[in-house]
This record gives structure tokens, C-alpha cells and sequence, in this order.
């Protein structure tokens, strides 16, 4: 999805967008479109010529009201637009579909394994992770950057869940097929639903293998669910089945999209890159600048339990509402010159991991590996130069930049820990989960 700076007033027609349309994020731009709709009409309909609708709501405020809070806005009958007006197979059983006290039951245990404090140590296998992510940039040739970051999350993910790491590219491109099922890289002959229901079908056998396979002997996250104390009960395998991809997909949904759309921000900001230094405070801020920027989930969806006002709107009981992220993080009643890339913004009420209740559990992991990436970059490269076209995902779930040819200008000294990285074989350390 472009990332666009707005600075004009707008004429957009609303009665003949379609947020709905994949290829519109691929090809289009919604941030103009977005800023019209907190503008006149934060809480907007659209309905598709199958006759289903949603609710676009499209205020930071609105967003959080949304999100928090359940007794109004249930997550119970699907959470994105792909199932819209459908019903949630996964419903109850797994944590992004459940509402307290399931989800409770469910996240609280879950919350031990993803803290801060319980990743920290794997503080020096992600920097070497990072160092091999790198490598490439030692050549000087152009390297695609975005299709690179697509595999990156899976050194963690995939090492958290004890996954052999030769399945680690078919499960990057699994998960990725069930995020934008339309992208024209997984074939339009067959249709993005197909697309869908083909990923959802190999991943879910996929991990009812490794649970069948090992279960509770493993000593990995996968071993935890299966172990693991949900308010009293064991969880069934359907439900570790359903927890597993829902946190692959987090993983690599957020990750990737967060890397390339802040490193084409830097590019396109050469004077904010220049004002990170690689200190620790000032890295952390420039990561979260990023994941603003990039709002790589677009949306999630939820469905009113029962009628409720969002600024001023009346919404009935029934209705789903979708609450566009991005959007929300272009917000001008929050953010200070929304369309301003800056690396030391603070405060940041960034929405990038939702709010409430399915705040993302993956939060923790996420931060700590980019903040890892980004003091790294800073410290080896003095500049990226683009090395051809920017391509996006045609998605309506990921705003993802799916190919990012750059070429760097390295710092002096900076080829020795990238060379390294290559000359110990590219085996990927395994992460421990607490």
C-alpha cells in the first residue's frame, strides 16, 4: 500500500471507493481517502454488490472504543474482512477470535512465554539473526530488501516453535498467501478465495502434525500450549492448531512490512536518517515512528453486539465495523503533522498492535528484533540508494511492500560482522521460550 504524505485538501469520492478491493492497496492510495473520512464521515458504509456491508471507522478515538471494549464489539464472529458476513471457524478457540473469558483464560498464560523480561535473553541470537539478515548489503549489489524481510520473522517465530527451519520458506509463503490471498505472486487463475482456503488447509495440517508428532515432550512454545493451564483445562488440539497460525501470522504479517516501509521512509527522509545516532532511547523511538508509519495490519473487524455510537453515528446490533489502523495513525488529533515521517516523535498513542484486550501478544518480540535491525543499520550503513520499483501487496488485511531493491553505502568497518555473518554457514541459532 503507497504511504503518502498529505499536505493538499482532497477530492474524494466516496461513493465509488472500495476499501474492500485488494488491488486497490496495491495500486492505489487510501490515505487520501482516509483523511476525507475523519474529516466527513468517520463512521462510513459500504456495500458490496453481493449485498453485504461494513462500517469503515477511520478516528483514533473511534478506533479505540472499537477495539477495547468487547460487551459492545464482539471479535467472536470474525476479525477480518476476508470472512466478512461468514462465521469464524475458529471462533472460541482461538485468541484473536475470543472474547473474556476465554480469551482471558487463554492470553494471561500465553503473556509469561512473549514478555519483555522472558525474550530479553535472546537479546544476542536475534543480533545474530540480524547480522545474517544483513549480509547481503556487503556485496553492493542491489538487493531486494522487502522479499528479504519476508523470511526474516521466522528466525524467531519459527525457532519459538521448535519448526525444522527447512519448512521455515514454505511457511513464509503459507502465511503470507493467507494474508493477501490476491496478490497476483500466488496465481489469479485460481482466485484469491482459493488462495485462502488452500494456505488455511496446509497450515492447519501443518501444525496438527507437529502437535500429533511430539506434543507435550516438545521444549518449545508449541510443547507450552500443550501443557499449558487455560482456567483450569488443557486446550484441545483444534485450539493449539488455531494459536499457532494466528501467531505466525502476526509474526509475519508486522514484521517484514514494518522493516521495508521504514527503511523506503529513511530513504525518502535522508535528513531523519541522519539524525539517528544508534543510541539505544533514540533507536527505540525511530522503531516506533516506523510502525506508525507502516500500520502494517490494516484492519481489524468486529462485529456490534448491540447497538452503540461512534461520533455520532448510531451502529446496530449485527453490524460489522472495521477499524482501519492506518488511518487511525494518521489521526491529526493525535498526531502532531501525521504526515511527517520523525524519528524522535513522542509521544506515539500508535495503534500499529491494536489496543484492548488483543493487544498483539507478539508486541514484545517484535519490538526488541527491530529495535536490534535499526541500531544495527545505523551503525553500518551510511545510506541506502533505491535500485528499482516499489511493489505493494494487493491485500485489504496487510499494507505491505512486497519488493524493495536498494543498494547501501556501508560505513567504514562495516563489511566485517556482515562477512562474518555469511562465513559461519547461515545456521540459525534456536531461540528459548522463557
Amino acid at each position: 500500500m503507497k504511504i503518502s504524505y498529505v499536505t493538499d485538501p482532497v477530492d474524494v469520492d466516496l461513493g465509488v471507493i472500495d476499501l474492500f478491493d485488494p488491488d486497490f492497496y496495491a495500486h492505489g492510495d487510501p490515505h487520501p481517502v482516509w483523511k476525507v473520512m475523519r474529516d466527513k464521515a468517520p463512521v462510513h458504509r459500504q456495500t458490496l454488490t453481493d449485498g453485504r456491508s461494513f462500517l469503515s471507522v477511520t478516528r483514533h478515538a473511534d478506533v479505540l472504543a472499537v477495539l477495547k471494549d468487547h460487551t459492545r464489539f464482539t471479535s467472536r464472529r470474525g476479525t477480518l474482512l476476508s470472512i466478512l458476513g461468514g462465521t469464524d471457524p475458529a471462533a472460541g478457540k482461538m485468541l484473536a477470535a475470543s472474547d473474556p473469558p476465554v480469551h482471558t483464560a487463554m492470553r494471561e498464560p500465553m503473556m509469561k512465554v512473549f514478555s519483555f523480561s522472558a525474550l530479553k535473553s535472546t537479546q544476542p541470537q536475534i543480533l545474530s539473526v540480524v547480522h545474517r539478515f544483513l549480509a547481503p548489503l556487503a556485496s553492493g549489489k542491489p538487493w531486494d530488501l522487502a522479499a528479504a524481510a519476508a523470511g526474516f520473522p521466522m528466525a524467531f517465530a519459527g525457532a519459538l516453535m521448535g519448526l525444522p527451519e527447512e519448512d521455515w520458506p514454505r511457511l513464509t509463503r503459507l502465511s503470507t498467501m493467507a494474508a493477501a490471498p490476491d496478490d497476483s505472486v500466488f496465481g489469479a487463475e485460481e482466485g484469491g478465495h482459493h488462495n485462502l482456503l488452500s494456505a488455511h488447509h496446509e497450515l492447519f495440517a501443518y501444525f496438527a502434525d507437529q502437535v500429533r508428532d511430539r506434543g507435550v515432550e516438545r521444549d518449545d512454545l508449541i510443547g507450552f500450549l500443550t501443557r499449558m493451564d487455560a482456567g483450569g483445562r488443557r486446550l484441545r488440539t483444534d485450539e493449539i492448531v488455531y494459536n499457532c497460525y494466528s501467531m505466525l501470522l502476526g509474526a509475519n504479517v508486522t514484521m517484514p512490512h514494518a522493516i521495508a516501509a521504514t527503511v523506503l521512509a529513511l530513504m525518502e527522509n535522508p535528513g531523519e536518517y541522519a539524525r539517528l545516532t544508534g543510541e539505544s532511547a533514540q533507536t527505540a523511538l525511530a522503531v516506533e515512528e516506523g510502525l506508525r508509519w507502516a500500520s502494517p495490519a490494516n484492519h481489524f473487524m468486529r462485529y456490534a453486539v448491540r447497538d452503540a455510537v461512534l461520533s455520532g453515528v448510531p451502529i446496530k446490533t449485527g453490524e460489522a465495523v472495521v477499524a482501519w489502523l492506518g488511518s487511525a495513525n494518521r489521526d491529526g488529533s493525535v498526531f502532531a503533522d501525521p504526515y511527517r515521517f520523525d524519528v524522535q516523535r513522542h509521544p506515539n498513542r500508535h495503534v500499529t498492535f491494536g489496543f484492548g484486550p488483543h493487544y498483539c501478544i507478539g508486541a514484545p518480540l517484535a519490538r526488541i528484533a527491530l529495535r536490534l535491525l535499526f541500531g544495527e543499520i545505523v551503525q553500518l550503513v551510511a545510506s541506502f540508494e533505491p535500485a528499482g520499483p516499489v511493489r505493494h501487496l494487493a491485500s485489504n488485511f496487510v499494507s505491505g511492500v512486497k519488493s524493495l531493491p536498494v543498494t547501501a553505502a556501508l560505513r567504514d568497518g562495516a563489511s566485517a560482522p556482515l562477512t562474518s555473518a555469511v562465513a559461519d554457514g547461515g545456521r540459525l541459532p534456536s531461540l528459548p521460550t522463557a
